[in-house]
C-alpha cells in the first residue's frame, strides 16, 4: 500500500541532486524523469517504514534505491533494487540512518551470490552511478557523504533539515547541498536540478520555495 506524501510534511523535489562527472555545478541539468514517477517512489520511501518496521514508527525516516534505466512495461518508474529504514533502534547502531542502512542493504542484494545481480565487490561500486536513492528527508551530513562516496546518480528527498528542527528533531545543522558543494575532490559531480513548476529557489536558504502571487500594496 502506498501512502500520501504527509509523513513528516515532506516537500517533494526540495532539492534533487545528480552526481557524476567532476566538479560541483548548481541548478542543472533539467530532470527528465516525470513528477508522477518521483512520486511514486517518494511515497514508497514513505510505505517502506510499514513493510519493514512499524506503521507508527519512532524514527520515521524510509529510502528506497532505484535503478531507472531499468523502465519497461513492467516497470513503468523504474525497477526497485532495495529498500531500508532507519534502524537505530532495532540494531543499536546510531549509524543506521535509512540512507546508510539502504546503501548496506543494497550492497548485499547486488553481491549476493544466490541473488538476481550477483555482481562482485568492483562491478558493485560501479553499479552505485546509475541508481536513485530516495529519502523522505534531508540526509544529515553523515548519510549526505555516505551518498556521495557511493557516487549514486541522484538523491532525491522530502523534507528538509531546517523543517525537522522546527519539528523538534536533532540534527547537525548543516544541509545536504554544502555537504555535496564541499565534496569536489571526489570523482563525481553533483548538481541541483531546477526548482518544480510553482516553485522558485529562495536567494537566502537555497531550498526550493512554493510561488505566491504578490499583491498590489497602495501607498500611504
Amino acid at each position: 500500500m502506498l501512502y500520501p506524501l504527509s509523513i513528516l510534511s515532506l516537500l517533494l523535489l526540495a532539492l534533487i541532486h545528480l552526481t557524476h562527472g567532476a566538479n560541483y555545478i548548481p541548478f542543472e541539468p533539467k530532470d527528465t524523469i516525470s513528477f508522477e514517477t518521483r512520486a511514486y517512489w517518494m511515497r514508497r520511501a514513505n510505505a517502506a517504514l510499514a513493510e519493514l518496521n512499524s506503521p507508527c514508527p519512532f524514527t520515521a525516516f524510509g529510502t528506497v534505491i532505484v535503478n531507472h534505466t531499468a523502465t519497461s512495461d513492467e516497470y513503468p518508474h523504474g525497477k526497485l533494487v532495495c529498500m531500508s529504514v532507519n534502524q537505530n533502534q532495532q540494531k543499536g547502531n546510531p549509524t543506521l540512518h535509512g540512507e546508510i542502512s539502504g546503501i548496506n542493504n543494497c550492497s548485499d542484494i547486488l553481491t549476493d551470490p544466490k541473488g538476481e545481480y550477483k555482481l562482485s565487490p568492483q562491478e558493485t561500486l560501479q553499479a552505485w552511478k546509475t541508481l536513485s536513492l530516495y529519502t523522505n528527508a534531508e540526509p544529515c551530513p553523515m548519510c549526505a557523504s555516505a551518498i556521495r562516496w557511493s557516487g549514486f546518480a541522484e538523491c532525491i528527498y522530502g523534507t528538509s533539515i531546517d523543517t525537522l528542527v522546527e519539528k523538534g528533531w536533532s540534527q547537525i545543522s548543516l544541509s545536504s547541498e554544502d555537504v555535496f558543494e564541499e565534496s569536489e575532490g571526489l570523482p563525481s559531480k553533483t548538481s541541483n536540478f531546477p526548482c518544480p513548476s510553482g516553485c522558485s529557489r529562495a536567494a537566502k536558504s537555497g531550498y526550493c520555495e512554493a510561488v505566491v502571487a504578490q499583491q498590489g500594496k497602495s501607498e500611504l
